[in-house]
């Protein structure tokens, strides 16, 4: 494997409002310091590839509006790396783009695909295993998926079937997938995490970039033909006029529907490195270090009394006192504040969304 060859592809399109009061659609989670730790979550994605992939290899897609928030975190990235999308169509087509566009200049790259607004606690071993994931799908037809070892009987996420019962001879940590599964309920969740073989589904690919272009011609031939007729533009100044016409016409469908539950030779990477979608309040606190009271406090100086249980989430206020309260949400935000219980969020965002 050539390392010249590796090119990251960072999804940073999506809305992610879900930590409000910090997020909104104006600015999602991606952009946001949600650890409190002086990085937004994409500045994090960026780092932990840095060793994997060269900088001029990493390239962003994200919706125009949030372009100059892009270029403000990440100035390295080149001006044509940033790909906008003029709508959202979900995954399958902002991934066709970036393929098509990267292809282009370098048929003998190698993709990683990553969304931008996830949590990895041990970066060493998350390297290690992109790596040989990478090695493995430099010079075959595999698409491979990562799996994440499943630790709690979770209803957001989609769960990947994997059969472990052989390894793939030229890597013994790589096996075929049996199936996909939607986001289940509590019940079916808590059957998944009885067996082994039931993972988390990351949301994190690798591929070669001839494999996820022949596999798009293949199951999705109207979107292939559109970034087809594409490549005469790429990297010219009438590439974003003819995104912005044709990009729209794309389906809106997700990688996952429309190549991974129908392509030949999908393949699953097991892995643990401390791995959360960070898709809520609780998913944060579930993940982040707890002090005695059980207790996870960001921000500059928080004093807690009588309180446990708790994500409290004040990086704007000087000092925050906090007394009585057993599992639930602080936040504040640009004069804005969240009060309420861990259970309850998606039904104060709910609220909130629908007083909005």
């Amino acid at each position: 494997m050539n390392p010249l060859n590796n090119h990251l592809v960072i999804m940073a399109g999506g809305i992610g409002s879900r930590f409000w009061p910090m997020s909104t659609t104006d600015l999602p989670k991606q952009f946001i310091d949600v650890l409190g730790c002086g990085r937004t979550l994409i500045q994090m994605t960026v780092d932990r590839f840095k060793d994997i992939c060269p900088a001029e290899n990493t390239w962003i897609l994200t919706q125009i509006k949030y372009k100059d928030v892009v270029k403000e975190q990440l100035p390295d990235i080149p001006d044509d790396h940033i790909l906008l999308e003029p709508c959202r169509r979900s995954t399958a087509p902002c991934i066709a783009y970036a393929s098509w566009k990267i292809k282009a200049k370098n048929p003998k790259a190698n993709l990683v695909v990553t969304p931008s607004d996830h949590l990895v606690m041990d970066t060493r071993e998350f390297a290690r295993v992109i790596r040989s994931a990478m090695s493995f799908t430099a010079d075959s037809d595999a698409i491979v998926t990562l799996g994440m070892k499943a630790t709690y009987p979770e209803t957001g996420y989609g769960y990947i079937d994997i059969d472990l019962s052989m390894a793939c001879p030229s890597n013994k940590e790589i096996y075929r997938v049996d199936g996909f599964k939607e986001k289940p309920n509590l019940e079916t969740a808590e059957r998944y995490l009885r067996r082994n073989n039931f993972f988390w589904n990351s949301g994190i690919f690798v591929w070669n970039v001839n494999t996820i272009v022949n596999a798009i011609r293949v199951y999705q031939p109207p979107m292939a033909r559109i970034f087809e007729r594409l490549l005469p533009i790429y990297y010219t100044d009438k590439e974003q006029e003819m995104i912005n016409e044709l990009f729209p016409t794309c389906e809106n469908i997700s990688i996952d529907y429309a190549l991974m539950e129908k392509a030949d030779e999908i393949y699953a990477f097991p892995a643990s490195f401390g791995w959360s979608d960070l898709g809520t309040w609780s998913s944060l606190y579930r993940n982040m270090k707890r002090d005695a009271h059980s207790n996870v406090n960001i921000g500059p100086d928080i004093k807690t009394y009588e309180t446990r249980n708790c994500i409290i989430h004040t990086t704007q206020e000087k000092r925050v006192v906090v007394q009585g309260l057993d599992g639930y949400i602080v936040a504040e935000h640009d004069d804005m504040l969240l009060v309420c219980r861990l259970t309850e969020e998606q039904r104060i965002k709910d609220f909130v969304g629908d007083a909005d």
